[in-house]
């Protein structure tokens, strides 16, 4: 099963660059987007429908804001809106579903750039977030959370750590959560087969950063125990240039 997660920076825009034709291309099984900007009536779904994925959002009560939504080939069985957080829920930050007895959740973590209250905003969301995922593994064996987390974890994970050691993003508290989490029975699944590799998911519109490869690792698929020995392969999809970010895909047996 290949899943792809990829923060679009607004799905209307990135339509406009070809993401339909791409999705052709690569054909997965499942697809969850971050960052969508839009209602699902807003966008001409029949490109979609016509390559054989049903469609689930969850977006955000402000329009053009946030947003998330799944794509799937497989059969979903149950469905999750929300993480029954009003802030959280009200900008669109998550969606669930179990697929092969698997829990794929989809979260577009918040960012903190914008200044304090956001930031405070964020390490609300990192504290809650941590907690409902514990209630839910005792549910579900077989979970694993996609999406744009927007933290970098390691010096490895960014192309200039030095200077980014006060950048949101960055922060020596949010890498200890990120290391506490993965403490806490969840495996990087990228890290876990290319502990060495340096790769980034997003780069800066400014100063070329991008054809300069000056990037951020922030999107991640990361996996519950169980499902370590079913990763086949995980990677960034750099070649894909619909967003400032690029995709991440996992491949399970």
């Amino acid at each position: 099963m290949k899943i792809i997660s990829y923060n679009v920076n607004g799905i209307r825009a990135a339509i406009k660059k070809g993401f339909w034709e791409w999705m052709q291309s690569e054909s997965p099984d499942i697809v969850c987007l971050q960052e969508t900007k839009a209602m699902a009536e807003q966008v001409d779904l029949a490109p979609l429908h016509e390559m054989g994925y049903t469609d689930y959002w969850f977006s955000a009560q402000k329009k053009g804001y946030s947003g998330v939504a799944i794509f799937s080939k497989q059969p979903i069985d149950t469905l999750i809106y929300g993480c029954e957080h009003e802030l959280f829920d009200f900008e669109g930050r998550v969606i669930c579903g179990v697929v092969n007895d698997i829990l794929i959740c989809n979260m577009y973590f918040p960012s903190g750039t914008s200044g304090d209250e956001r930031q405070s905003i964020k390490y609300d969301f990192l504290d809650y977030i941590n907690n409902w995922l514990d209630e839910k593994k005792k549910t579900y064996s077989d979970i694993i959370v996609v999406g744009d987390y927007n933290i970098a974890h390691t010096e490895n994970d960014i192309h200039n750590p030095k200077s980014n050691k006060k950048t949101s993003g960055f922060l020596p508290e949010e890498r200890e959560w990120m290391s506490t989490f993965l403490s806490n029975g969840w495996t990087d699944a990228f890290r876990h087969l290319n502990p060495e590799e340096t790769s980034y998911s997003w780069w800066s519109y400014r100063a070329g950063a991008r054809a300069k490869n000056k990037g951020w690792r922030i999107d991640y698929q990361c996996v519950t125990t169980p499902l370590i020995d079913r990763l086949v392969s995980a990677g960034q999809l750099n070649d894909a240039v619909h967003s400032d970010h690029c995709p991440t895909f996992t491949i399970l047996k």
